[in-house]
């Protein structure tokens, strides 16, 4: 033990501090340390954990057995990069020069979706003249949707004219992805499974997709710009590309199938419950078109009193509860068990008929906002029902054209029902009275009409 009395060797203390110092330091380092590994190894259990609970879920009530939940696990990277792909055009063409943002629009649709109805009703016929390569044909689309999106990323950047016909590129993939998908369905539908159900499955898949992948891609593009978005989609279509291949053989099972001739598929005669679907979600897409184009540019022109400094914020409250109502939608057509389609789809359109009559009358943030909530649980429930009637009612080897004839029709509504929106003056009673004319005089031509085709049935 050393004297007390004894003096210190010339800076000792400060070396004795110093030494201290460096010890507290290191220790200090190495709880961060320790702390951040705890953080990550926790981060990487709840990830997997939650990774785990999403295949137990794809696979559940036989959906492993059969192969539907390798749709399923496709589905979701499939509408992750259709999210991405949206976000990019969004801020590309969408309010990017506001004076001229409306004709922007108008001139994307009339590029994009009017050409789609002279290319979509072809797709169907030739998926059913060739239905034992359905596999290849998703991959396909999602492989053609890969490299479109390299190719408008510098188009994109430099907001040029090729970033045109590159969308309508996608876009006619991503509708014939959506006809061979639907037309597979049937083949790999476990036997506790309902036709909506396992509908609503793989819808519920892609809202978690497009949440997921569409955030990334946002954060993307906010970071790097729209190039940015599309890279994340192009990796999206990568991975779907692959999954399609490992789709299982019986997606391409022709058992009990006899081969048809396009010139009859092109003529196949649409039965009666299906024309009714169909054309209670025309009402519903239309619409859903003119909500979006017109709300959009209403609300960020003229918004409600109280919002003027926090249009985005209104607007993302009024459209974005449209996606939320989807969602909910889906959520609920996949615990619906006994519900008939064919009833569906009729109180759907009159759900929406009537919200666009009190939006109409009593505009304001709280109709708006529950408009356009209607309109997305409407449009979800709608389209389910749809599906699950042609999955029922139209023969396996016209199934593929009837799915092609659908996705026109209600493409074009969504157009048909933009245009109108864009046209309108930014007036709302004027705007809405006019949705909700249309909403009437659709719904009851629907009701009549459809009284006529179950005689004619019978």
């Amino acid at each position: 033990m050393s004297d007390p009395s004894t003096p210190l060797p010339p800076g000792g203390s400060a070396r004795s501090g110093a030494a201290r110092f460096r010890s507290g330091t290191g220790r200090g380092v190495r709880a961060i340390g320790r702390g951040v590994r705890r953080a990550g190894s926790a981060t990487g259990r709840g990830a997997s954990y939650t990774f785990r609970q999403a295949r137990r879920a794809s696979r559940a009530e036989g959906a492993g057995e059969t192969g539907l939940y390798r749709l399923i696990e496709m589905h979701v990277f499939n509408t992750g990069g259709d999210a991405a792909v949206a976000v990019a055009l969004a801020g590309t063409l969408f309010f990017a020069q506001p004076g001229e943002a409306r004709g922007h629009v108008a001139l994307f649709l009339g590029l994009t979706m009017l050409p789609f109805a002279v290319v979509a009703p072809l797709l169907g016929p030739f998926l059913d003249r060739f239905s034992y390569g359905r596999r290849w044909a998703i991959g396909v689309t999602m492989a053609a949707r890969a490299i479109l999106c390299l190719t408008m990323t510098g188009a994109a950047s430099h907001n040029s004219i090729a970033l045109y016909p590159a969308a309508l590129g996608c876009l006619v993939s991503s509708k014939a992805y959506g006809v061979a998908r639907a037309a597979s369905i049937p083949r790999l539908l476990p036997e506790r499974l309902t036709l909506v159900k396992a509908n609503s499955r793989i819808s519920l898949s892609g809202v978690i997709g497009g949440a997921l992948v569409g955030g990334l891609a946002a954060l993307a593009s906010t970071l790097g710009g729209p190039g940015w978005a599309l890279r994340v989609a192009f990796v999206a279509f990568a991975i779907a590309t692959v999954l399609a291949v490992l789709l299982p053989p019986q997606a391409d099972s022709v058992a009990g199938e006899t081969p048809q001739r396009l010139r009859d598929a092109l003529r196949y005669k649409v039965p009666g419950p299906v024309v009714r679907a169909l054309r209670a979600n025309a009402g519903l897409r239309m619409l859903s078109g003119f909500l979006t184009m017109f709300m959009a540019f209403l609300l960020r022109q003229h918004p409600l009193p109280g919002w003027e400094h926090h249009a985005n914020i209104l607007m993302a409250l009024v459209i974005g509860a449209a996606g939320v109502g989807n969602t909910i939608g889906i959520g609920i057509g996949n615990v619906l068990r006994n519900a008939e389609p064919r009833v569906v789809v009729l109180v759907v359109l009159l759900a929406d008929t009537a919200a666009a009559v009190v939006c109409a009358v009593l505009y304001g943030l709280t109709t708006a906002v529950a408009l356009g909530l209607t309109a997305g649980i409407c449009q979800g429930l709608g389209k389910l029902a749809l599906d699950a009637t042609i999955q029922h009612e139209v023969p396996e080897r016209s199934r593929t054209s009837a799915f092609a004839r659908s996705e026109t029709l209600l493409q074009l509504s969504w157009v048909i029902g933009g245009f109108i929106g864009i046209a309108m003056p930014m007036v709302p009673r004027i705007g809405l009275g006019v949705l909700a004319g249309l909403m009437l005089g659709w719904a009851c031509f629907v009701v009549v009409s459809g009284r006529g085709l179950s005689q004619v049935q019978n």
